[in-house]
This record gives structure tokens, sequence and C-alpha cells, in this order.
């Protein structure tokens, strides 16, 4: 890419003296509205100020790549400045990081996928070679800066006429985001290779994809490879035949010679065997968890599961709200009833979704993130023995975690080699896996759940007749608890059995209830959004809807990703729904949830019944929501220092 074509030396400034952050970014802005390239320079400032809440835009080594995203931007630019005096506000990746280099990314709406991802690599790229970088900062004047901004693909050219690399090495860096580490690692990789003498390619797995791709010849030529990754390697079976390091994204960046020392180690006793590289695909012992211990093998699992989860968790969830929002507007609850009709089709479409095949993904590919290729297969058995068992997707995550595992082991000490290895490979770990995995879910959880399942439910018979203030906490508490696992279902299935006998509270306040989740995530990522990552944001504008028809499952990720201090805040909001809705005696005697049960409570007049009971729900998600964003900016706050 060449830079240049996307600014002049009347967006570039040298060694100015610029006294924060924020004013950093409002010169910048001016020298690209001045310039001609934006129709508002106040709307694309608060575009920019926008994205300044959501995660740092400061790096390391005195970098930081402010941007925004606008229709008040004309065409894509940025503009440079260095700092006489280094700036010390910038919230940065390394909290000792002082700003005195600052590019402004100014980027139309319509290019957020293409263009801002593309000059946002390769400025990191570029920027993580020292001698690029400086050579940007020691610039006297905005001319100079300005033709150095290409500099970097003539060394590159340079460097490649004389290459004396003695080692093929490849690596693969994957972080979640796949913008800034991925190519911050590649490049701290590449630049240790030629300092050690060694051949260094690198693949990228990021926002665009993967990039670079490793090539059959070079895959061939490899004497070894590493993973530099906190999400799972795509199509890592390529890389069978090489001895392995593993370690996280982060560490390249610290020690990326040692890690190139301990891969070449490898490489060294190493025996290359191209007939025998099928059967020396698995054998474990060639891989090393350099930096990446049990707690980050934990945390990478989930975020791959997540990550996997939340396409399903949309479609189906707006697809059963649709269901249930037509039926309930146009009272078509016969035909939503009615086996074999269209509406009734289209909630089995959206049910199926997050009823039948959340779950199993959910654990398949938590399993893949720590045994690759190989837990595939155990993890959706686990999956798919979570809903037989009915322990939602806390059951999902244990039988993730379990499948990888136990998959891990079993590679550990049956190695695929010689002529039985494709046997081992295509039949072993899979059918023993499934076998041996969805046993233990079946046999040895499914068991306690079943028994927990009808103690619970007996145990809320027997406060059936007691204060209907304590029924009503215990029972919003229980909905929001595991969002759809058994205790949610065990609630559920004691509202139904009241509401059989005649007693219709109890279901009045459930259905109340699982408006609350949904309510409470949406309100936490718009008013607290600086605590929560993008991605966070963008499944909070679509939870509220999925509220309004009665669906909890739009928090699962939130409560997935920090359980810990998720599901208390959640808990403690249903709690007070339930109470209230119990304490009026609104009662409810049509099964199903969402806004449209308003018009059919009972209890007290329509009006107030339909204020009381819909007041609930917002007033429990309020709670739900302050305490979602106390606890996140704690939890933030308490990394910061531990990183400090």
């Amino acid at each position: 890419m060449e830079l240049r074509k996307l600014t002049s030396p009347h967006l570039i400034s040298t060694k100015i003296h610029l006294a924060s952050k924020q004013e950093a970014i409002e010169y910048l802005v001016k020298q690209l509205d001045e310039e001609g390239k934006l129709h508002s320079k106040d709307e694309f400032l608060k575009a920019v100020q926008d994205r300044e809440e959501l995660s740092p835009t400061g790096f390391e080594g005195g970098l930081a790549i402010p941007h925004g995203k606008s229709t008040a931007v004309k065409e894509a630019a940025f503009a440079v400045a260095t700092i006489e005096k280094p700036l010390t506000d910038w919230e940065s990746i390394d909290p000792s990081n002082q700003v005195e280099l600052v590019i402004l990314l100014a980027i139309p709406d319509q290019e957020a996928g293409s263009t801002h991802l593309s000059l946002l690599s390769e400025f990191v790229t570029r920027l993580s070679d020292d001698a690029y970088k400086q050579g940007l900062l020691h610039a006297s004047s905005s001319e100079e800066l300005f033709e150095r901004l290409d500099a970097f693909g003539e060394e590159e050219e340079e460097r490649a006429e004389h290459p004396a690399e003695s080692r093929l090495i490849l690596a693969v860096t994957a972080c979640p985001a796949g913008i800034a580490h991925t190519y911050m690692a590649a490049e701290a990789l590449m630049k240790a290779g030629k300092e050690l003498g060694f051949k260094v390619l690198v693949e990228k797995q990021g926002a665009n994809g993967i990039e670079d791709r490793h090539t059959k010849e070079n895959l061939r030529k490899a004497d070894a490879v590493i993973f530099a990754n906190d999400v799972a390697v795509k199509d890592e079976e390529r890389f069978t035949h090489l001895p392995k390091v593993k370690t996280s994204v982060a560490a390249p960046l610290r020690d990326a010679r040692g890690i190139l020392e301990k891969a070449e180690a490898k490489a060294a006793g190493y025996v290359k065997d191209e007939q025998q590289s099928e059967a020396a695909a698995a054998d474990d012992t060639d891989e090393e968890q350099d930096g990446k211990g049990f707690k980050a093998e934990i945390k990478d699992s989930i975020l791959t599961g997540i990550s996997y989860i939340i396409p399903i968790i949309v479609a189906g969830g707006m697809t059963l709200a649709a269901a249930v929002l037509i039926s309930q507007a146009f009272d078509l609850q016969t035909l939503y009833d009615t086996e074999g009709s269209w509406l009734w089709m289209l909630r089995q479409l959206g049910g199926g979704l997050l009823g039948q095949l959340m779950v199993p993904i959910l654990a398949a590919y938590m399993a893949y993130s720590i045994a690759d290729k190989p837990a595939l297969g155990p993890g959706f058995a686990a999956g798919v023995a979570a809903n037989l068992i009915g322990s939602g997707f806390l059951g999902g995550m244990l039988g993730g975690f379990l499948a990888g595992f136990f998959l891990k082991f079993l590679k550990s000490k049956i190695k695929p080699k010689g002529t039985f290895a494709g046997f081992i490979s295509f039949w072993v770990y899979p059918v023993l896996g499934t076998l041996v995995v969805g046993s233990i879910m079946l046999f040895v959880i499914g068991e306690p759940l079943a028994w927990l399942n009808n103690g619970l439910i007996n145990w809320l018979g027997s406060l059936s007749g007691a204060n209907a203030l304590i029924l009503g906490a215990i029972l919003g508490a229980m909905v929001s608890f595991d969002l759809g696992g058994p205790v949610n279902k065990a609630a559920y299935t004691f509202c139904i059995g009241a509401m059989a006998s005649g007693n219709f509270i109890p279901y009045a306040a459930f259905a109340s209830v699982k408006m609350v989740s949904a309510f409470a995530v949406t309100g936490a990522t718009i008013l607290g959004k600086k605590y929560f990552s993008l991605q966070e944001q963008e499944i909070g504008k679509q939870t509220w809807l999925l509220g309004l028809a009665g669906i909890t499952e739009g928090a699962i990720p939130f409560m997935i990703n920090d359980p810990l201090r998720v599901i208390p805040s959640l808990v403690a909001g249903s709690a007070v729904t339930g109470a209230i809705v119990a304490y009026f005696d609104l009662g409810l005697n049509v099964p199903g949830a969402g806004i449209f049960s308003l018009a059919l409570l009972q209890g007290q007049p329509i009006l107030l019944a339909a204020s009381l009971w819909f007041g609930a729900a917002l007033l429990g998600a309020l709670i739900s929501m302050v305490l979602l964003i106390l606890t996140r900016k704690r939890k933030i706050t308490k990394e910061a220092a531990a990183a400090a």
C-alpha cells in the first residue's frame, strides 16, 4: 500500500507542542478539515472521541493511532504529528507508553471493513520496525516525513536481495480482535529472524481473514512452526508434520528472539521424513506451551466458543422473536402452537438454532481450541449430551472442556504412527473420544443434574403457600442464573405446573423476569460502553429486542466471558423483578413471554397491571445494568493496576 496517496505534506506536522491527548486529536481533526477531507469537523471529532471510549488507541514505543469511521469523511485520509514533548495521558496497551507519534485515520463509513483495516494493519506492521518508526520521528520537516512514509517497502526489497537465512521457520499469529497484536507479533518475529539469520514467514489470521497464507512449497521446506495465538488457529492440520512452539500472541513482542531460538532447537533435533510426515503429524511431544499456561488455555477456549455461537444466538434469537411477536401482535397463538403451520415452523427454526445447535457448537469449538480438529467430534457429542440432560450452556461449557482436555490427553498417549496412522486419527480419536466424553456427560453428570432439577421443583412447590415476595424473588433469581439451563428449566416447570393448578402468579413473575437480562445488557453496553469490547457492544444493540420476546439467550456471551460478575448482577435485578410481580398478585394464564403479555395480565386493573409488570422488568434491568457496569469497571481497574 502506498501511504502517500492518502495524505499530503499539509496534513503532516513535525515537532509541535501539544499538551494533551484531546488537544492532539482536535489539532489533527482541524488539519483534515482545512485540507477539505471532511464534510463536518464536529461530527468527525465526535466519531473519533466515541472510538476512544471503546479501547486504547495508544500502543507501545511512543505510538498512538486514533481513528474515526463516519459519514462526515469525504475520502479516506490520515494526518500525522510528531510531538515535541511526549504525551503521558494517552490510554495505551503499554501503560508506560508516552506518545510522541500520532497518526489520525479518517475513514468514510462505507469503507469501515476494507480501507480501515488495511490502513491500520499497514501502519502497525511498518511501525513495528524500529528503524522505520525512528525515521518518522526524527524527520525535521513535514516534507521529509512525507517522503519517508513509503521507505519501508524499499528497505524490505533491499533486505530480500541479500538473504542470509539458514533456517525456514513458519509462524501463525492470531488475536481476538485480529488487528493490532496479530500484525505486531508478526513483524517482531520477522525482525528477530533477520537478526538470527533465519528466514521467517508469518501467516496473519486477522480481521481480514488469512493473509500471507503459507504455500505448499514453504510447508514442505519448513523446519519448524510457531503459533503465536490467543484464539484457535485455522487449518492447523497443515502443520502436523512440523515441530511446534506454541505461545501467546503478545509473547513475540517481549521475546521474539527467544521464541525463534526454541523453534530452531526443536528443528535441530527433529528428523524430517517426507514419507512419514503423516505419521509424525500429531506427535504432541513436539508442542510446547511457552507462556501459555492452563489459565490462558481456558480463556482462549472460552473466547473461541463465544466467537462461534454469537451468529447462532443472533440469527436464532431474532427468528424466534419474530415468530413470538407476530403470534402475539396478531392474536395467532393457536397457529403458533399448531404443529406444521408456517408460524410453528418459523418458531421451530429459531428455537432449533438456540435450543439444538447453540450448545453443541459452543462445546465443539471450545474443545477445538484446546485439542485441535480431533476434538471437534467429541466436542459436538458433549454439546448434544448437554442438550439431552437439559444442562444448558453451563453443561455445554463443561462438556467442551472435558472433550478438549480428554482428546489432548488421548493424543499424547496414542500417537498415529506407521500403518495405523490414518485409523488412529480418523477413527480412534473421534470414536473413543465421543464414547468416553458422551458417557461421562450422560451417565455421570446427567443423574446429579436430574436430581438437582427435581429437587428445585419440589422445593419451589413447598414455597407456593409461603410469602409471595420470597417466592417471586427466588423464581426471578433462578430464571437468570443460567439463562436456559437446569435451574431456569426448574423454575419454568414449576410455573407451568402452578398454572395448571390454577395459580397464575408464578408464571407472571417468570415472564417479566425473562426480559431483565436482555434489557440490562443493552443498557450496560450503551451507558457504560467504554467498559465493554466492540463485539460486546454490537451484541448489546440487539439483546433488548430479544428481551421483548422473552428470550434470555442474548446475554449468554456476557455470562460465559465473565460468569463471576455477570451472574450475580443479573440474579440481583431479576430477584427484585420477581418479588414485585408476586407481591402485587399479578397473574398470567397463557404460556409464553414477551411484551404482548401485557394485555393478558390478571389480578389488577389492566393499565395498573401492565404498568407494574413491565415497570418491574425495567427496574430489575436497571439494577442489573448498574451492577454490570460497576463490576466491569472494577475488573478493568484491577487489571490495569496489576499491569502497572
